[in-house]
């Protein structure tokens, strides 16, 4: 059967500030794993990546609450946790609907550790800020105490930043290959994976940093052959000049033309449809043949072509 590799936003998860609770991101998962089943039925094999980001920032929060009682907990481990936290959110939710689908099919989440190079330009340059608002004094002493990296944000207090580096290795990716050819729908690659970093002997330790969960998730999709990337936002389709008089919503693009209206600058925000038209661009340049990106409700209507944009090779 053919397979789609789906990356879910970790936003989407949250509808907004009043719903942000266990049992809220539980029935947000709910409304996209009901489309994802729709794709099964329809016979894709389907392996699901999701972001992390609002849930890391929770756990952090507490984290520094409790710091006065509890151990901190370090950031790699804060990605594990939700790597199990969200799969069983979304697995137990993808097997329900398979149950009301009469889909014989079972559903396994891998925590995915994802290999970063120590040498990574991202690791001299941190940028990524994480955690919560701190007084300059609390910023110079975690700086010196612990040996973070802290900026000042626009005059809102200091934050802790850390580096985004690109991802080189699923290191689970046999165990995803073994589930996904016994048609098990496998959760892997959550908030891009756990950064790890190989020493001289292959060993592996989680490092401080974030991966972007959508470049994380093509190189899964390069790595898996997959037929379909796609990837799930809060947007029936993509935009140029978003959010200005000059917006053109768009059906479909190839990848050189995303390339030129990337370089080109403008078209697609940082920290928004950017870096998902990046991944988009490094799965079909590792030879992906399609790629899609829409919202949850319009996935069915999207896979008829009717929604929905497509880039292709």
């Amino acid at each position: 059967m053919p397979l789609a590799v789906i990356a879910i936003g970790g936003n989407s998860l949250i509808l907004d500030d009043a719903h942000q609770s266990v049992e809220d991101q539980y029935e947000a998962a709910g409304a996209t794993t009901d489309h994802i089943a729709s794709l099964v039925r329809a016979g894709w094999d389907v392996a699901i990546s999701h972001g992390n980001g609002p849930q890391v920032g929770f756990i952090l929060r507490r984290s520094e609450l409790s710091a006065h009682e509890l151990h901190e907990v370090p950031l790699d481990v804060c990605g594990a946790d939700t790597q199990g936290a969200l799969g069983y959110s979304l697995q137990q939710n993808l097997a329900n609907d398979f149950r009301e689908m009469g889909i014989t099919k079972s559903v396994a989440t891998i925590v995915t550790q994802v290999e970063v190079s120590k040498d990574d330009p991202a690791f001299a340059s941190p940028s990524k800020p994480i955690g919560s608002f701190m007084s300059e004094a609390d910023a110079m002493r975690r700086r010196d105490e612990d040996g973070w990296d802290v900026v000042e944000d626009a005059g809102r207090g200091w934050r802790r930043v850390v580096a985004s580096p690109a991802p080189m290795r699923v290191v689970e990716l046999d165990a995803v290959k073994l589930l996904l050819a016994a048609g098990v729908v496998v959760i892997t690659v959550g908030g891009g994976g756990i950064p790890v970093i190989a020493d001289e002997n292959g060993n592996l330790s989680g490092a401080a940093a974030v991966i972007d969960k959508d470049l994380a998730s093509a190189l899964l999709a390069s790595e898996l052959g997959a037929d379909l990337l796609i990837i799930s936002t809060a947007v029936e389709k993509v935009a140029l000049n978003f959010g200005t008089p000059e917006e053109r919503w768009m059906d479909e693009f190839t990848v050189d033309e995303v390339k030129r209206y990337l370089a080109e600058g403008g078209h697609f925000k940082e920290g928004s449809m950017a870096p998902k038209m990046r991944a988009v661009v490094q799965f079909l340049e590792s030879g992906g043949k399609q790629a899609l990106i829409t919202d949850p409700p319009s996935l069915e209507r999207a896979m008829r072509r009717e929604t929905g944009t497509w880039i292709t090779a």
